[in-house]
C-alpha cells in the first residue's frame, strides 16, 4: 500500500496505533530543505526523542551538547547508524549550540532545573524548540519561556506525546461533546514519589562535568545514582517531583478535555506525604482538587485504590477512562462515533499522528503545533500551583486570568524562580 492509503486504512478503522511507522509520515528531501536540528541533552529522554527526529526525511540533526562524553558517544552511535556517518558539530555549552547560525530548531531534553535557562536562550536566538515537560521549577520561569517565545514567533512544542495519541484526543471528544452528560468530575492519578537512602559522596568521572550538570541548583556532591532520571526527578535541589514530572501528562489531559486550555483553575487544595530522609525528598503521595469557573473539578492524586492511573472523565451518564494504550467507558457504546454521521462529534480537537512530525509540520507553517507555549503553560501551572498548595498547607485562591494568587502575598512569593548558583541566570526577555 501507498503511503495515503496506508493512512487512510488506519484512520479508517477507528482505532489508533501507538505508533505510526515513519515511512507513512516522511517524504524523500532534498538536503537544502531539511531542517536542521540540535540536541541539548543526550541522555534517556534526549535520545528517545531524538529517535524519532531520526526517522523523518526532512530533518538532519546536525550538533550535540551534553555534559557527558559517554552520552555524547552514544547518540553519535545512533546518528551514525540513521544516516551512516556520525558527523555532527559537539558542544559542551549550550548556549555556543544556540548561537550556531546553521541550527534551525533545538530539542530541550534536560534535568528539570536545566529547563528554562538553555530553553529561553534558545528562543531568543530564534530557534524553534521542542521542549521536554515540565516548564520548569517555578511559574517565574515558565511566564518567562512563554514571553521568549511570544516575543520571537517561534515553533514551540511541549514534550506531552498524549496529544499526539488517538486515545487520549478521543477520550477528550467525548467529553466535551456531551458523550458522558454534563462533566462532574475529571480524576488524574500518576505515580507517586520515592525514598532512597541517602548517597555517600563519590569521586566525580573524568567524563562527567559535574559542575555543569548542577548549574544554577546548589551544589551537591557527586554520586553517580543522581545521574539517573528516576532519581533526580524526586530531588527538590532538581525538580518538583512526580507531581510534576508525570502529573503534567495526564493534567494536560484533564485541560483538553474540560475546555480549559486557554484558562485554569480558580482554588487548589490538598494535603500530600514526604519521605522521613534519605536520598530522594520530593512528595511521595498526595491528593489535591482544583476547582473551575465554568468546568469540571479536577481532583488530582498519586495513584492508588481510590483513583487509578490515567484520566477519567466523569459525567452524570457515564464516564470515560484513558491511560497509554488503552480506553475504557462505563459503557462500550459511548466510545463509538454515533452512526459516524457528520454533527454527532461537533468538536474536533487538532489531529497530530506523531509529536514530532507535528513539530516539524508546524515549523514549515503546514500544521500547528498541538501542545504550544500558550496550551503548555496552563496545563503546567496546575503542577505548580499543586505544589505550592503543599508548601502552604492551606486552600489558595487562583486568578487564571492574572495569572496569580491576587492579594496572597505569601503565595504569590513561591511563584518565583529561587536564586541561582554562580553565573547562572534567567535571561532578561
Amino acid at each position: 500500500m501507498n503511503r495515503r492509503s496506508s493512512l487512510q486504512t488506519i484512520l479508517a478503522t477507528g482505532v489508533a496505533p501507538l505508533f505510526v511507522p515513519a515511512r507513512l509520515l516522511r517524504s524523500q528531501t532534498a538536503p537544502s530543505n531539511k531542517i536542521s536540528l540540535g540536541v541539548i541533552g543526550a541522555g534517556a529522554q534526549g535520545t528517545h526523542d531524538m529517535r524519532a527526529f531520526l526517522s523523518h526525511e526532512d530533518v538532519r540533526v546536525t550538533a550535540l551538547c551534553d555534559v557527558s562524553q559517554q552520552r555524547i558517544q552514544n547518540a553519535q552511535g545512533l546518528i551514525k547508524d540513521a544516516y551512516g556517518s556520525a558527523d555532527v558539530r559537539i558542544y559542551r555549552d549550550f548556549r555556543e549550540l544556540n548561537r550556531d547560525a546553521g541550527i534551525d530548531a533545538v530539542l530541550m531534553a534536560l534535568p528539570v532545573h536545566w529547563h528554562s535557562i538553555p530553553a529561553a536562550d534558545a528562543v531568543l536566538n530564534g530557534r524553534h524548540i521542542y521542549h521536554e515537560k515540565p516548564m520548569g521549577m517555578s511559574l517565574e520561569e515558565s511566564k518567562l519561556v512563554r514571553a521568549a517565545v511570544r516575543k520571537k514567533n517561534v515553533v514551540f512544542q511541549f514534550g506531552t506525546q498524549q496529544r499526539s495519541d488517538m486515545k487520549f484526543r478521543w477520550a477528550a471528544e467525548l467529553a466535551l461533546n456531551g458523550r458522558l452528560g454534563k462533566l462532574r468530575e475529571i480524576q488524574v492519578g500518576v505515580p507517586g514519589g520515592k525514598t532512597m537512602p541517602a548517597w555517600p559522596e563519590q569521586p566525580v568521572p573524568s567524563d562527567v562535568d559535574w559542575d555543569r550538570w548542577v548549574g544554577p541548583a546548589p551544589m551537591t556532591p557527586f554520586h553517580a545514582d543522581k545521574l539517573k532520571r528516576d532519581n533526580h526527578e524526586n530531588i527538590t535541589l532538581f525538580s518538583l517531583g512526580m507531581i510534576s514530572c508525570w502529573g503534567i501528562h495526564h493534567l494536560d489531559i484533564a485541560q483538553w478535555g474540560n475546555g480549559t486550555d486557554a484558562t485554569g483553575p480558580v482554588s487548589v487544595e490538598g494535603a500530600g506525604t514526604y519521605p522521613n530522609g534519605g536520598g530522594c525528598d520530593a512528595v511521595l503521595n498526595w491528593k489535591m482538587r482544583f476547582e473551575y469557573a465554568s468546568a469540571a473539578p479536577v481532583v488530582f492524586a498519586s495513584q492508588g485504590d481510590e483513583i487509578g492511573h490515567g484520566a477519567r472523565f466523569i459525567g452524570e451518564s457515564g464516564w470515560v477512562h484513558v491511560i497509554r494504550g488503552k480506553i475504557s467507558a462505563s459503557d462500550d457504546t459511548i466510545l463509538r462515533d454515533p452512526q459516524n454521521k457528520p454533527g454527532t462529534m461537533p468538536v474536533k480537537l487538532p489531529e497530530s499522528l506523531e509529536h514530532t512530525r507535528n513539530f516539524l509540520d508546524a515549523i514549515r507553517g503546514s500544521a500547528k503545533a498541538v501542545c504550544d507555549i500558550e496550551t503548555a503553560v496552563r496545563s503546567d501551572t496546575l503542577c505548580q500551583l499543586a505544589s505550592i498548595a503543599l508548601k502552604s498547607r492551606r486552600k489558595l485562591t487562583w486568578d487564571p486570568a492574572a495569572e496569580n494568587f491576587g492579594a496572597d502575598q505569601a503565595a504569590n512569593d513561591l511563584m518565583r524562580h529561587r536564586p541561582m548558583r554562580g553565573e547562572w541566570k534567567l535571561p532578561e526577555v
